[in-house]
Parts: structure tokens; sequence; C-alpha cells
């Protein structure tokens, strides 16, 4: 586009006799041009598009960067003084726009482009090429009249977002990022919905303090004490650098809420679901103070004895040897639990401290490596603590049973498909006896599953490779009979009574197996006898190892 001139003739200042001001008039003409001639050299340098459209929306100015972004439109100079609706139709013929933008036709995509200029609307407009590029734009409006358009490829930011969004999407925990006015940026639907809102968009904008005083107003978080202490306490802990909480929600689930702050000055906060954890916590809890309350009985009752008869005193004696046994097995039960609850638990806390300690001196591969191992251990703490858990409620007679008439063959073929995999990796051959046709049991599918794949990873675990593990039932008086055998090491016959007990764990061999922490076979001893049944255990030395799980017959 060639610059403005002015041009006036020699006469109209000779003829008043004044040339030195025709001079002058000449030489700041000069200047003037110089002048815009490096303003237009330096737009044509920028990196972004520039456009500047009249009062009347006709194109006025162009830098080169235009004709570079949309290659295919005639150059900058032949269009000027056409109008920006023109333009975008020069836009559709000449191909430049991406189908998904013309969804709901042409017409309606001009449409849209026009009210950014027509409204000057501020928030930036997002064209998509037909060459997979992004291109924002962003209006604005001179005192004059004059309205500036300013394109710029916006393609990879785009495509960072997107990328984060889907992974926060994916993500299993609630996340939320936070600007430095501590206002929403961006989220997930499970965080949204965690706080009463439907989606991301119902949220998004509003402030952290807004939000949390919201939730407590609709009641779906459960806190202690007063609530504005509480309120300002969780203020504090959100502002602090970095920092993690558990939250109680009102429907009994329980996240640890982790909130780090973030390098543009705003912050990011984590929701994980550790529901289970803290009911374990409870129980444990729940199962010390009874203990406690046990022991503080049982010394009063010996207190009491000793003022009795002969026959008392006796009583009394056999009260004290029962209270040093009892103390004894509490020793050895805490013990071996803190030993198996540690062990994941230090996995756990070990890499997340490594990752946490310099978290950009870290490859992807070796994020992804300790991320695995701190998955594995806590699959292992959650396995221990439902084992724990099912364990308490089948000795407080609160499991509850959902008995049904299942198939035994259909049951033995679950576990084939199940653990037929880790038995080709182990080169263990895993072999399903045939049925009878019609063999029916009436138990509680989900606890037959449990009882059943407990044993068959037992033999699994202690079958050394080349192996084989055999699954049959069976109907015996009334019952039917599940039976998984092995041919590994076998149990010495001292040993069958004793590894029936919780946390009782006995050598199988000297071949390497994955230890547990002793509450497989109990665990389905106790579901086998909550149905009325019972389990029994063959074994000898060097002659392997079978289980029999008895069940009434529907």
């Amino acid at each position: 586009m060639q610059n403005a001139q002015l041009f006036v003739a020699p006469g109209d200042f000779t003829a008043t006799g004044d040339s030195q001001k025709y001079d002058s008039y000449i030489a700041d003409s000069h200047i003037v041009e110089s002048r815009h001639d490096a303003i237009f050299a330096a737009l044509d340098g920028l990196r972004v598009a520039i456009t500047v459209f009249r009062p009347d929306n006709t194109l006025l100015y162009a830098n080169q960067h235009y004709n570079y972004m949309f290659a295919s439109l005639p150059h900058r100079d032949r269009l000027c003084g056409t109008t920006y609706e023109e333009l975008i139709r020069h836009e559709l013929a000449c191909g430049e726009i991406a189908l998904s933008d013309l969804a709901d036709g042409p017409e309606a995509f001009v449409a849209r482009r026009l009210h950014q200029l027509q409204a000057m609307d501020y928030h930036p407009f997002d064209v998509h090429l037909a060459d997979g590029r992004i291109i924002e734009i962003k209006a604005r409006r001179a005192g004059d009249g004059t309205s500036i358009l300013l394109w710029s490829d916006a393609t990879h930011a785009r495509h960072l977002l997107g990328r984060l969004e889907d992974a926060i999407a994916l993500s299993a925990d609630a996340f939320a990022f936070w600007d430095k006015s501590d206002r929403l940026l961006l989220c997930n639907d499970a965080f949204a919905r965690l706080h009463g809102y439907h989606s991301e968009a119902d949220v998004t904008g509003v402030t952290f303090a807004s939000l949390i005083d919201e939730a407590l107003k609709r009641e779906r978080l459960t806190i202690e004490g007063d609530a504005a202490a509480w309120l300002s306490r969780r203020m504090d802990a959100h502002r602090a650098p970095a920092g993690a909480l558990t939250v109680l929600m009102s429907d009994g689930t329980a996240y640890l809420v982790r909130e780090r702050a973030t390098r543009d000055g705003g912050s990011a906060t984590v929701y994980t679901d550790v529901t289970e954890r803290h009911r374990a916590e409870s129980a444990l809890n729940e199962q010390s103070n009874a203990l406690l309350r046990t022991k503080r009985a049982l010394e009063k009752t010996k207190s009491a004895a000793k003022k009795q008869t002969d026959y008392l005193a006796d009583m009394t004696a056999r009260l004290d040897a029962a209270e040093v046994e009892a103390d004894t097995a509490k020793t050895a039960l805490l013990r071996t639990m803190s030993h198996e609850l540690k062990t994941p638990l230090n996995a756990i806390l070990g890499f997340s401290d490594l990752l946490r300690s310099s978290p950009g001196a870290w490859k992807p591969d070796q994020i992804g490596e300790y991320a695995g191992l701190i998955h594995l251990a806590g699959g292992n703490l959650l396995r221990l603590i439902n084992q724990i858990l099912d364990l308490t409620k089948i000795a407080a007679r609160r499991y509850v049973l959902n008995r049904s008439v299942i198939e035994a063959n259909s049951a033995l073929y679950a576990m084939a498909d199940l653990y037929n995999g880790r038995a080709d990796d182990r080169h263990i051959k895993l072999h399903i006896a045939s049925c009878a046709p019609g063999l029916c049991v009436n138990a509680d599918e989900a606890a037959l599953n449990m009882m059943l794949g407990h044993l068959t990873e037992n033999a699994l675990n202690f079958t050394p490779p080349g192996g084989t593990v055999h699954l049959s039932a069976d109907a015996n008086a009334g019952q039917i009979r599940f039976r998984v055998e092995d041919n590994g090491p076998g149990v010495a016959e001292e040993d069958l009574a004793r590894i029936i007990e919780p946390f009782e764990q006995v050598a199988r061999g000297t071949d390497e197996h994955e230890s547990g922490a002793g509450l497989g076979l109990p665990l389905v001893k106790g579901l086998a006898e909550l149905h009325d049944g019972s389990l029994d255990i063959q074994s000898a030395k060097g002659e392997g190892f079978s289980a029999i799980v008895s069940l009434p017959a529907a």
C-alpha cells in the first residue's frame, strides 16, 4: 500500500513571494514520509498480522504478515478498500477455513465474524484453518472510529491447552487451576460435580473463597466446630505455597486435597479419593479402643476375683494366663500389621518424595516408572486393608450375603479367564476339569469369586515354573466341593492348622514367590463358614497342596 503524500504547487507559495516556506514544507514532507516508511517497515517485520479498517469497515491497511497467514488471498494492496465481510468471503472462496468452523453453514460463520467487529467484542475469536492452524483474532477500536484487528497464530498454545484439558478430563482425581486473583481458570467435570455443579462451564471464573463458602451453605462438606473458623483454616491452607489436608464430604467420602502454588502466581488443587483408607483407619482406631476397653475390664475382674474363695482364686489364675496370651497375640498382631502396612506406605512415600524433591530433574520414563511403583504399592495397601475389613465384618457377623444360584462350571471358567495370563507368564498350566451338567451352588457370587480367587492365586504363587494347577468341582452329600490343587512344594503337616490363622505364613519350599500378609486362607475359611460350609486343606512336604471349599448345593 502506498504511503499518503501531500502535493502542493510551487506557485501557491511563490505567488506570495514566500519561496522559503515552500522549501521548508518540502523538507518536512520528506521527514514525515521517512517516518511513515519506518513505521510500515516495523509493522511488516512483526510475526503477527495487523489490519486497520475505516469507520465504514473497509480495509485501510494490512501488514505483510497478513498475506503470509492467508497465502491464497490476493496481495494486500489489492485488498485495500474491500469490506471486512468481503475479506471473510475471500477466505471462504479460497478454501482457507476448516470445515469444523462451517458446521452451521457459511452464513452463520460470516455472522459470527462480523459480530466481533461490529460489537467490538474484546474476547479473542478463534478461526480454524483448513491446514490445521488456529488463528486468534483480537479487535480494538480507536477514538476516530477506526478498527484494528490483530491476527496471531495460536495453534501451539491451543494444542497444549487441549492436551492439558484431555489429561485432566481422563484423570480419576478432581483437578482445578486458579489464576493469581484466585479465580477458577480450568477444572475437570469431576471437580465441578464434587462441589455441586454439572460441568466445568458452570464454575469457571468463580473465586476459591466463593466456591468453598457455597459448598458449606449447601452442606456438601462435613466439618467439626465453628464454620467460620474452619473456613479460615481452609483459606490459610489454600494460600500456602504447598500443602495437603483431608476433607470429608457429606455423603461419607473422604478426599486428600493437595495444593501447590504455580509459577504464574496462581495455584493448582488436586482431590484424591481416600475413602477406603479413611474408613480403614477409623476401623483400626475402633479396634484399638475395643482392645483397651477389654483390657480395663479384665483388670477390674482380676482385682475383684482376688477377694473370692479358692475357686475364684483358681479362676483368677486362669484369667491371668488368658490376659498374658491376649497381650502376646495383640503384640504379634500389631507388629505384623505394622510391618505389612508400613511396607507399601514406605514405597509410596519414598517414591513420591523423590518426585517432589526435584520435580524438574526426572525424565518422563522415570516419572512413569515411579508412578507405576506408587500405584502398585497403593493397590497392595488397599488390598490388605480390604482383607482386614472383610475379616472384621466376618468376625462381627456383619458380612451380608446376597445368595443366588451359581453354576459351578461358570465359576471355575471365570477363574481361568482371570488367571490364565498370570499362569502363562509363570509357565504354569492352569487346568479346569469338566463338571457335571446342572451342578449349582447357593452362594454369594462375589464371596465365591473371592474364595476361588484367593485359592487360585496362592496355587500360582507357590507352584514352580512347569507345574500345574487343577480347578474342579463335584457334588457330595448335599454340598458342592470346589477343589484347587497344585504340585508345588507343599506344607508340612504340623503347619496345616497354623496357616489358616490370620497373619500366619509358612514357607513352601525355597523358590521365590509373591509373599502376602497371611490373610487369604483365613478369609476363605471365614466366608465358607458364613455360608454354612467349610474349608479343608490337605498337604505334605514335597507333595503339593490341595484346598477344598464346600458350600450348600442349590
